[in-house]
This record gives structure tokens, C-alpha cells and sequence, in this order.
């Protein structure tokens, strides 16, 4: 048996032992057969609708849409069942323990007939509160725009550029987007910090280049004194969709890494540029996508042709892995590192200043926000977009800005 159909039947009994107890809940608080066909039906339909769109390959834009709103639906759905689950499992291990004790010592424990009402009454409201998160976080949460701002300083910044200021940006996933009003909020935003130096750092698009078709002049509205620059992330590659033949691959790569110029990004494919004030300059270096694992297209030693171990520099790399494994040890001393990828999964819970959790935190050491070892930097941009899941819970899109000072290092 194959380790695909192993794992369908693991997920299956998963699957049913979630709704299973989730449904004895609801049972117990409610007798109307009405309301417990809807929660089957619903829970059905969703499933359904999941199995369907995996077996229906992602070629088109819109199919990868009806992709995501599946996800986001069993979210939605399955989180706040999994909140049911542990109470409930909870209160059976109890029953149980009474029970076992009720046989050791009759007469010493006694029933207690309104427990399961009420542990099922709290389980549906805890779970109320994850249910609301995920249909807001699929309204409004994608669009819930943050603009978070850093002050960094080192000691060997060029005078020139105490007070020198950027904005990055990371994984647009243009072929997520449906409201175009909401994205020119991001847009403004973006444009309002005035930087003068503008960084993306890769994922433009799902899948395909035709994803930004309706969104170049959108993208197209920014301007910064000192230039634009972009690089590529995993997505840009086109490596997670089916293609005809190698040759219509490598013709959407192609078109991908043209999009970046329609939009005034200068595209930096394993290579760098001095950006040059006042007579001094910093070094900025962009390498193509190098993920722990996969596609490591990025070559750190090729990009940084031609410049000096005391060049101040600022690295563009997709993927935070690159820093942990390759990045922050090296000794030709990359000062700051942007990257973006993880998205912080798109779900958790971030009080700022005070807590921080996601699940992408269990994959990547480095997940969102700013980090530092060595005396270097590295910012995981949250990303602008979306993908796979249509919202965003608690862990918002980001618009980072970083203004860089002369002065005793912050690291």
C-alpha cells in the first residue's frame, strides 16, 4: 500500500473521530434533528468539495482560487472542532477516572448528570471564538495591513546613510487577489512611507505569470529615490503546478522574471548593485530562491562578485532557511538579510512586544520579525499576500520599514 493511501486513511479516521465528538456536543445540547442534519450536511459538503478540488489540478487562476476557499473553508470548520475535541476528550477522561474510582471504592463518587451539558454548552462557546477568527481573518484579516517600523544600528554605516530608509515587501501571490480596492489600501500604505529604497523579495505569483496580468498597474505606482529592487521566491519557478513539456515551464519562468521590469523592479538573479549617496556606498545583493530542503537555485558566493568583505551590505534571500544555514556564519559578514516565506502561516496569535506563537515557528526558526545573531540581521517579512488559505488569523500582512543609523550596533 502506497504511503499516499496510508496517509488518506490516517487523515480519514482523523477526520471522523474530530466530527465524531464534535457531533456528541452538539447532540447533547440540542434535541432538533434539523440542526443536526445541517452540521452534517455542511461538514460533508466540505469535505466533498476538498477531495474534489485536490484531484482537480491548479492550472488556471481561478481554479487555484476554488482551491484556497476550500482550505479555508475546512479551517474554519476543523479548528474550531478541534477545540471541541479536547474539552469533550477531556471530560471523557474524567468519566473514566470516576468510573475506575467507583469500583474501587463504591459509594464514593456520585453521578453527575448536568456535567456533560455544560462541559458541551463550554466546548461550542470556546470553539466560537476560533470560528468567528477564520471568518473574519477570510473577510477582512487578508487585508488587515500592517506597516511595521525598525531602527537599526552599526557601527561601519557609511555617514551618508545614517537615516537611510527602506521598505520591504515579500510574497504578493497576485494570483490570490480578488479586490482590487482592498490591494490599492496596500499600495497607498506602501507609498506613504516615502522610503527611499524599495525591496521585494520574491513571489510575485502562485504558479503562473499570468497571475499578474490585471495587477502591473497596480504594482506599477511606486517610486523611490534610490531604486527598486526585487528577487525571486519559490513560487516565481512555477515548480508547484503541472506543465505540457519542459519547454512551457521554462517559458513562464521567463515571463515571470519579465514581469519584474513592467513594474520598475530592477530583478536580481544571483548578483548585486551599489546604491551610491553622497559619494559612499552600501552593497545590495539579491539571490535567487535557496530553501533548506528544496529548490536552492540561490548561489550567495555568485551574487556577491565584486564586492568587498567591508562593503556595508543588505541581502535579499526568499527563504529565512538560507540565513540559518548559509547566511549568518559567513565571514564575508552580511549585515542585514531580508527575507519573507513563511508567511507566519497566515494564523496565530501576536500580542506586539509581549507574545508571539504561530505553528511556522516549529518550521522555521526564524518566522516573522526581526531577529539577530553575530551582530547580523535578519527581517521575515509576514508577507503582503496570500496563499493556500484565503485569510489571515491574527499574524497580519506586512509593510516593513527600516531606517538604517550610524552609530553603536542594535544587534
Amino acid at each position: 500500500m502506497s504511503r499516499f493511501f496510508v496517509a488518506l486513511i490516517i487523515a480519514s479516521l482523523l477526520f471522523c473521530l474530530v466530527e465524531f465528538y464534535a457531533f456528541q456536543a452538539l447532540r447533547t445540547i440540542t434535541k432538533n434533528r434539523y440542526i443536526k442534519l445541517v452540521w452534517i450536511l455542511v461538514a460533508v459538503a466540505i469535505y466533498i468539495n476538498l477531495f474534489y478540488t485536490l484531484y482537480s489540478t491548479p492550472r488556471s487562476a481561478g481554479q487555484t482560487l476554488r482551491f484556497q476557499m476550500a482550505v479555508g473553508l475546512l479551517l474554519t470548520i476543523l479548528i474550531p472542532k478541534l477545540f471541541i475535541v479536547l474539552v469533550m476528550f477531556g471530560e471523557d477522561v474524567v468519566r473514566v477516572i470516576y468510573k475506575l474510582i467507583s469500583y474501587v471504592s463504591p459509594g464514593k463518587t456520585q453521578a453527575m448528570p448536568s456535567r456533560r451539558l455544560f462541559v458541551s454548552k463550554l466546548a461550542l462557546g470556546l470553539a466560537a471564538i476560533p470560528f468567528a477568527s477564520f471568518i473574519y481573518g477570510i473577510i477582512q484579516g487578508r487585508y488587515n495591513y500592517k506597516v511595521l517600523k525598525y531602527q537599526l544600528s552599526f557601527e561601519d554605516l557609511p555617514d551618508a546613510f545614517d537615516g537611510f530608509t527602506i521598505t520591504q515587501i515579500s510574497d504578493i501571490h497576485s494570483g490570490s487577489f480578488t479586490n482590487k480596492e482592498k490591494i490599492q489600501y496596500g499600495i497607498d500604505l506602501i507609498k506613504e512611507q516615502q522610503s527611499d529604497l524599495l525591496l521585494f523579495t520574491g513571489d510575485i505569483v502562485n504558479n503562473k505569470a499570468d497571475e499578474m496580468d490585471n495587477w502591473i498597474d497596480v504594482f506599477n505606482d511606486f517610486e523611490a529615490p534610490y531604486g527598486k529592487f526585487s528577487t525571486l521566491g519559490n513560487h516565481d519557478y512555477g515548480d508547484y503546478v503541472q506543465w505540457n513539456s519542459d519547454e512551457d515551464k521554462a517559458k513562464n519562468f521567463q515571463a515571470v522574471k519579465d514581469i519584474h521590469p513592467k513594474i520598475g523592479f530592477d530583478l536580481l538573479l544571483n548578483e548585486n548593485r551599489y546604491i551610491e549617496k553622497d559619494g559612499q556606498r552600501i552593497a545590495l545583493i539579491g539571490v535567487e530562491n535557496w530553501g533548506k530542503g528544496f529548490n536552492q537555485a540561490g548561489d550567495l558566493q555568485k551574487a556577491s562578485e565584486g564586492l568587498n568583505k567591508e562593503d556595508f551590505k543588505i541581502l535579499m534571500s526568499h527563504d529565512p532557511s538560507h540565513w540559518e544555514y548559509k547566511v549568518k556564519h559567513d565571514d564575508f559578514n552580511y549585515h542585514l538579510t531580508l527575507s519573507g516565506h513563511t508567511h507566519g502561516l497566515q494564523m496565530g496569535i501576536e500580542i506586539p512586544g509581549f507574545f508571539r506563537w504561530s505553528p511556522s515557528q516549529y518550521v522555521y526558526k526564524q518566522w516573522a520579525g526581526l531577529y539577530t545573531e553575530f551582530g547580523r540581521f535578519i527581517n521575515v517579512n509576514r508577507g503582503f499576500g496570500y496563499h493556500a488559505f484565503p485569510g489571515r488569523v491574527g499574524i497580519w500582512p506586512e509593510i516593513t520599514v527600516i531606517e538604517l543609523k550610524k552609530g553603536t550596533s542594535t544587534a
